[in-house]
């Protein structure tokens, strides 16, 4: 015991300057003699209490005194020196008093003490509630912050709650035990039912999550919730919380399958569920609901786009993206198939009304597939994939080649001006930047047709401070890889091998391979010319190539990931993953180039493809096989040789009606026929005549110096009353232009706050990238919760305040503000 007599009685000696001590039991003696307080004077108290009173307050009015008497305090009626000491302080020798001089806490908390004894036995928590304590708390915060103790968390309600629900997502119960067992349980509940209202006869953490997802499940649909809507705020921040989303999802899931949440939600529309996100079965109930509107083409695209749009707030979003960006190109492709007219009156249409609209559909079709595929849910999804797969292979693809091959039966040269033939490319798009003595770099994707140049158009014009532009060419036919690569390099005249390597000569020089295109280029580039396959360059440091840039006035980049995907059976029906793959990895490269200083860019293919993933139908094969004099070389979709046969379902052409030097024939399949081939895929195929295959763009980009991008401008719109009445408020936002390729998406956080700032609702994130033209499709309504704290401010002006994010910090910036006057009515504040 003296060893803590010493340094409490220096704690207390730092508050007061005079200091009574009571030894009840009279035991403590020695050790008061024992005692060495330097500037402390020591006085025993044996009936001298008036010339202890007298001296003490007036003859040493600056001395500290420690008045020491044996035996029990006096009662008050005869206690002389009362007043003193309640003026000044008292030092307990007792366990409770100990821990109070300890925590420096006065003798009105001895009963707290007493009461929640256990708390206070160990050493630690008495550590870590030391920490939190301030001089003006009262036993409510105390409490309180014995609850953050044993709870290891904050003192406030919100973030105690969240620490026990998380221990109930874990199956432990060490902290609520903890609380219970320090006498702390009674005060958790009371707090719990001022804060939420939940009062039920037996309370229990998990007895309180049940009824937490059971009421603000109800709040929104039209159910009886026990709970106020303080507890929907508290449960809309904790979902929320990066911290807690794992204990939301544990404890969410268990409370759906404890409430039958999937049986109430078969009854219910969809359309009214897409503000909840409470429960995971809410985004497969919209989605399975959606998929059968999809399908029917019951829903509008624009219809399908805004629940998809509205359900990317939804906290279970991430894990059903695929699905939804299904959905959503799926409506797209329908909707944009029913309004394509598909006829073609001669080649320069065709080809122009395919890099106008009609690549749309091949667009959407692979994104479709893309995320069908990355979702993995074929059966949910496989009702609109039988459609669309029906859709895209009869209705667009058969039929617009069908619609093509009559225009280009009977060609006697291969020509659809004013659209550039790919054997001038180099004439066309090269030479005007060699001839100003500007260096320029192309970037040659193997099969990169025209729908995925055109997304990448897109994707280069949303960075900042560049500038691109499309054009469509025709590649040679027959469409396959060694002829387009030839005739993307410097020549006068093409020609074919007549043997069965299907080897392409530029100028009678082999254009196969690495070594033989950079000869080519050398020997028409004295001042220097360079080819390097795209992971060659990727893995070069920046000075590297400048170094190489500063010696060659043109670079050659050749890229291969989807014709390399798509050409192995094994990996075919990969393509449109390769797609995607190709397209970020072609902006690496876009992006390396500018960064070592080159500003001039072309990107084109050396032909396109068709892919159609599904099994491809035996109606889909020709039924005639290439004869003839020599059969030289086949693929699936062309044949080179001599004297080849008629036939029908086979188009014959002479190499000079192509553009190419010598005797070769060239006969290729119908439409979107196959030839049978050993060995081969079929789904993925080029080498034929349809628009996917020889429609080829050419992206030119170039790198300025100054700022181009800016972002969507939001407002609020106020509706005809300026004054919340209720505990909700719902509010429109909108959207000043559309987004596209310079003008971009802007992120933002809403919330309504008190003129002090604190923030006295839930939060939403919201994403503005809304696309639509038309103004009545770029408004996002949210509704806003109000929290408890709200009902301090009646009559007071609040604020909802829109705030972006401080690039490459954590912290908010306030955006746009509206103002608002709370005026609740009092009728509010009783639950009955």
């Amino acid at each position: 015991m003296s060893e803590q007599i010493l340094p409490a009685l220096k704690r207390h000696f730092d508050r007061h300057r005079i200091i009574f001590w009571y030894d009840t039991k009279k035991e403590l003696r020695a050790d008061f003699d024992a005692l060495e307080l330097p500037g402390i004077e020591k006085v025993f108290l044996y009936n001298n209490e008036f010339a202890v009173k007298y001296r003490i307050l007036r003859e040493q009015p600056e001395q500290k005194f420690l008045i020491y008497k044996e035996g029990p305090q006096p009662e008050d009626l005869h206690n002389w020196l009362l007043d003193v000491q309640l003026a000044h302080g008292e030092f307990r020798t007792d366990q409770i008093g100990l821990w109070l001089s300890e925590l420096e806490l006065g003798p009105e908390f001895s009963g707290l003490a007493q009461e929640h004894a256990e708390f206070f036995q160990a050493a630690k928590r008495r550590e870590s509630l030391g920490k939190k304590l301030k001089k003006d708390d009262t036993a409510g915060l105390l409490r309180l912050k014995m609850l953050a103790v044993c709870a290891a968390a904050e003192p406030r309600v919100d973030e105690i709650l969240e620490t026990l629900l998380a221990e109930l997502a874990d199956c432990k119960e060490e902290k609520i035990r903890l609380i219970e067992r320090c006498g702390l349980g009674p005060f958790l509940w009371e707090k719990l039912k001022r804060f939420y209202g939940y009062s039920p006869e037996k309370a229990t953490v998990r007895d309180f999550v049940i009824e937490l997802f059971k009421s603000c499940y109800a709040m929104q649909t039209d159910g009886e919730a026990r709970l106020s809507t303080e507890a929907l705020v508290f449960l809309r921040r904790w979902k929320d919380n990066v911290r807690h989303q794992g204990n939301f999802e544990t404890l969410s899931a268990d409370c759906a399958g404890i409430l039958n949440i999937e049986k109430d939600l078969q009854k219910r529309d969809y359309k009214r569920l897409v503000e909840l996100d409470y429960f995971e079965l809410i985004d497969k109930k919209i989605l399975s609901d959606l998929v059968k509107e999809v399908s029917a083409q019951a829903i509008s695209a624009g219809d399908c786009a805004l629940v998809v749009r509205q359900r990317r707030q939804s906290h279970w979003y991430t894990g059903f993206q695929d699905i939804y960006g299904a959905l959503e190109t799926g409506a797209q492709f329908l909707n944009s198939l029913n309004e394509m007219d598909l006829t073609i009156n001669s080649p320069a249409e065709g080809v122009q009304r395919y890099a106008r609209t009609w690549y749309r559909i091949d667009q959407l079709y692979r994104k479709f597939t893309f995320h069908v595929r990355r979702s993995g849910q074929s059966t949910l999804l496989g009702p609109l994939v039988d459609l669309i797969e029906n859709h895209y292979s009869n209705s667009y693809l058969l039929k617009l080649n069908n619609a093509w091959q009559e225009c280009i039966d009977n060609l006697k040269v291969c020509d659809a001006s004013p659209i550039p033939l790919q054997n001038s490319f180099y004439s066309k798009w090269v030479d005007p930047f060699l001839k100003k003595d500007r260096k320029v770099c192309v970037i040659i994707s193997d099969a990169m047709r025209y729908e995925i140049g055109e997304e990448l158009l897109g994707l280069v014009r949303q960075e900042d401070r560049y500038e691109a532009n499309i054009e469509p060419a025709l590649s040679m036919l027959p469409s396959y890889t060694q002829l387009g690569m030839a005739a993307l390099l410097p020549h006068k005249e093409l020609s074919v091998a007549e043997d069965e390597s299907g080897t392409v000569f530029a100028d009678g020089m082999s254009t196969q391979g690495l070594v033989n295109r950079n000869k080519i280029l050398q020997q028409n580039n004295p001042d220097g010319a360079r080819a390097l396959k795209a992971d060659e360059f990727l893995k070069m440091q920046r000075d590297e190539f400048r170094d190489i840039l500063r010696s060659t006035n043109i670079v050659y980049i050749y890229h291969d990931l989807i014709d390399g995907t798509g050409h192995t059976r094994e990996s075919e029906e990969r393509t449109f993953e390769a797609a995607q793959e190709a397209l970020q990895e072609l902006m690496r490269i876009i992006k390396k180039l500018t960064a070592a200083n080159a500003s001039n860019l072309l990107v084109t293919a050396d032909h396109g493809f068709i892919y159609q993933n599904r099994e491809i139908d035996e109606s889909d094969f020709s039924t005639v096989a290439a004869q003839g004099q020599k059969v030289l070389y086949r693929d699936r979709r062309f044949v080179l040789g001599q004297g080849l046969q008629d036939q029908p379902g086979l188009t014959t052409f002479k190499s000079e009606t192509l553009q190419i030097k010598g005797k070769i024939e060239i006969q290729i399949p119908k439409s979107i026929n196959r030839l049978r081939l050993k060995g081969s895929g079929s789904r993925f195929v080029h080498g034929g005549a349809s628009l996917q295959e020889v429609v080829i763009p050419v992206v030119q980009i170039n790198k300025k110096r100054t700022s181009d991008i800016s972002l969507v401008g939001v407002d609020i719109l106020r509706g005809s009353s300026e004054v919340i009445t209720t505990g909700q408020l719902s509010v429109a936002f909108y959207q000043d232009q559309a987004v596209g390729y310079k003008v971009q998406a802007r992120l933002l956080r809403a919330g309504i706050y008190s003129k002090a700032g604190e923030l006295i609702s839930d939060q939403h994130e919201l994403t503005f990238d809304l696309v639509s033209d038309n103004p009545r499709e770029r408004e996002l309504r949210v509704r806003f919760v109000l929290s408890r704290s709200a009902d301090d401010l009646n009559g007071q002006e609040v604020y909802l305040r829109l705030e972006e994010s401080v690039s490459g910090t954590s912290h908010f910036s306030e955006y746009k503000s509206s103002k608002y006057l709370m005026r609740r009515s009092f009728a509010g504040d009783f639950d009955f």
